[in-house]
Parts: C-alpha cells; structure tokens; sequence
C-alpha cells in the first residue's frame, strides 16, 4: 500500500500545486521556463502515475475488504464510467457546450469515474485510490471555479457541432475501453 500512497502523494502533489501553492509555481515557471516547467511536471506526473499502477498491483494481492457493494451498482459505474469518458473528451473537443457550461469538465470526469468506482469496490486499496483521486477532484473544481470567477474567465460558446463530436468519441472510447482494455490494462472485466 506504501507504493500506491507514494505514487498518489507524487501525482496529485504535482496536480495541486495550482491549489496550495500557486505563487510558487509561478515562480517556478518564471525561473525554469515554459518548456523546463512542463518537462518537470510532465516527469514528476509519470514517476507519480507508474508508482500508482505498480502500488495499485501490489496491494490488489493482498487484499483487505471493506465492504460488499451490491451487484446493481457494478452496473451502474458503467454508466458513470461512460459520463466520464463523455466528460473527458469535452475537455478537447473545440466549442462543445459541455465544456462552456462547466468549465472544467476533465477534473468533473475525474469526480464522477472516482464515485462510480467506490459505488462499484469494496477493497481498501480501492478506497484508497479512488477515494484519493475523489477528494482531490472535488477541492480542485472548487478552487479552479472561484479562479474562474476572479478572473472574469470566459469559455468560448458551445456548438452543436461540438456537442455531437464530443459524446460520439467519448461513447466509442468508452465501448472500446469496456469491452477490451479494461480488462487487459486492469485485469478486471467490468462486465462481468
């Protein structure tokens, strides 16, 4: 478990630091650089990531349950696990509605596959992970929304356009990710 702890202490570290030190990182980026800052972040992000696969590994061998969710709500993360891919994808897709109405739908993505998921699990490390990143989600879209509103921010406008694009590569990331590499990257048929 000391690994996964690690690996979520290094990529949510990195991931909040516009939440609890700001100034720092600006003068971060003032003094490295853009391009070094990015670098650096992109490194520390991928150290954080690989320690929170290999933890997660080595904690689902050892497993301690919490809690026994009842089978209906296997199901019902997939549902919340198709609003995150939609979620996700709004976040790229150029002038979709999604995105112009909540403003950080990645971070909202990340809220709702971490809840759908703790609905769905029942083992420690589980909680610990999905729990991490829930908490995590929840502070940032809270902080990245009052930033928003002291800034004046303004989203571009949604289109049509945007809005089909947007739920038709989420809905086909989704089908492809359930049915094949969930449970190749995971280990774990969701389905099932």
């Amino acid at each position: 478990m000391s690994v996964l702890i690690l690996g979520l202490l290094i990529f949510l570290g990195m991931h909040s630091l516009r939440i609890f030190a700001n100034d720092w990182r600006d003068r971060q980026i003032a003094r490295l650089g853009v391009k070094r800052w990015k670098g650096l972040f992109a490194l520390t992000s991928i150290v954080g990531f690989v320690l929170i696969c290999w933890g997660f590994g080595l904690a689902r061998q050892h497993p301690v349950l919490l809690y026994v969710p009842p089978l209906p709500l296997r199901h019902l993360n997939a549902l919340f696990t198709l609003i995150a891919f939609v979620l996700f994808f709004a976040t790229r897709v150029p002038r979709n509605h999604i995105k112009a109405k909540l403003h950080h739908p990645q971070v909202l993505a990340v809220k709702v596959w971490a809840f759908g998921h703790l609905l769905a699990t029942g083992m420690l490390h589980d909680v610990v992970l999905f729990g991490t990143f829930l908490l995590w989600a929840i502070v940032l879209f809270a902080v990245s929304r009052r930033r928003d509103r002291a800034g004046g921010t303004v989203y571009p406008a949604g289109s049509i356009k945007g809005d089909v694009l947007t739920v038709i590569i989420g809905v086909v990331v989704w089908i492809v990710f359930v049915l094949w590499l969930h449970l190749w990257l995971i280990g774990v048929n969701p389905m099932a």
